[in-house]
């Protein structure tokens, strides 16, 4: 019985863990028959998992939402994680998120064994977020967790997407990852249709639907999911440049502008190069007025000197009353 009993649960754990598997390859992997497979799937449904079976040589087992909530098996690690995630998902933009995290991580908790218990609080002290900005909408728990999956089985999905001032439009993508800023939830995808990829904020996704139509995983052009969120809003911050030469060493510049001055170029022992950017040109013009005054800089850039000469004429006019 002991033998039945861990084989079981080994098998469950294999079935929360992905999508969909194979009955040899899950046979496999738990060195029995496939016939003590099948009876071993009966008796999970028998204690109230769902398990869909399909033949063919696309067909396997598949755990199942069912009508009611059963066990779940968690690693430690796994417990951990999701007790942090349940104390940060408070602050993420989650509809009723301060209600609905605050109940399951108090039951959550109560069945934490103490040493667990103690590395949640040691991890949970050190942890900060930040609340979303009042521009990102709510977003349901349901769909985070559908999208969730769909990363997880990297199974296509297909969805309408709601922006403001534009048409709704209908895309097909192969998820990746799901991104959590300050400014809303974001879904890091490969777009079918436009071959290339993309970010979407989930509160404007409608109409979710999973495929079940698998794919093969793609390199992701960054870093991290995180990253390639930065750069594709560093591109829509970006949408003009220009350089200017400022009249300081290269080292100067660094230690009074900071971060601020990544990627800047000496180019000689008094001179350094800086590339600004911004989303229009008068918020590169902004930008230039917050240089300090001890700080001298000669715009090189044409478009940016024409722009600069023609505000400095309308200041002018403005501070003569003409």
């Amino acid at each position: 019985m002991a033998e039945t009993t861990s084989r079981i649960l080994a098998l469950l754990s294999l079935l929360q863990t992905h999508r969909q598997w194979p009955g040899p390859e899950l046979a496999a992997r738990l060195e029995v028959t496939e016939r003590t497979l099948r009876r071993d799937i009966e008796r999970l449904r028998e204690l109230g998992y769902r398990v869909d079976a399909t033949r063919g040589s696309a067909g396997g087992y598949r755990l199942e939402a069912g009508a009611q909530l059963p066990p779940l098996l968690l690693t430690d690690d796994e417990a951990v994680t999701m007790a942090i995630g349940l104390r940060a998902a408070v602050t993420q933009g989650l509809v009723d998120g301060d209600v609905t995290t605050t109940s399951a991580l108090a039951k959550f908790e109560q069945v934490l064994p103490p040493a667990l218990r103690r590395r949640v609080n040691a991890l949970g002290g050190h942890v900060e977020t930040r609340a979303p900005s009042r521009s990102a909408g709510p977003v349901s728990q349901e769909m985070i967790g559908q999208l969730a999956l769909a990363c997880r089985d990297l199974e296509r999905i297909r969805f309408r997407y709601e922006r403001p001032g534009a048409d709704p439009t209908r895309r097909v993508v192969e998820p990746h990852s799901l991104v959590a800023s300050d400014r809303s939830w974001f879904l890091v995808c490969w777009d079918v249709d436009r071959g290339d990829w993309r970010t979407f904020r989930v509160d404007r996704i409608r109409d979710l639907l999973l495929t079940r139509v698998h794919f093969e995983a793609r390199p992701l052009p960054a870093d991290s999911a995180a990253a390639f969120v930065d750069q594709a809003f560093g591109r829509l911050r970006t949408q003009v440049s220009a350089d200017i030469h400022l009249h300081a060493p290269l080292d100067v510049v660094r230690a009074r502008f900071g971060p601020w001055a990544r990627g800047a170029v000496g180019i000689d022992e008094q001179t350094t190069r800086w590339t600004v950017g911004a989303d229009a040109m008068p918020s590169l013009l902004a930008m230039l007025s917050w240089i300090p005054e001890d700080m001298p800089f000669t715009i090189v850039d044409p478009e940016l000197a024409e722009a600069a000469r023609s505000l400095a004429r309308r200041m002018g006019a403005a501070v003569h009353g003409r």
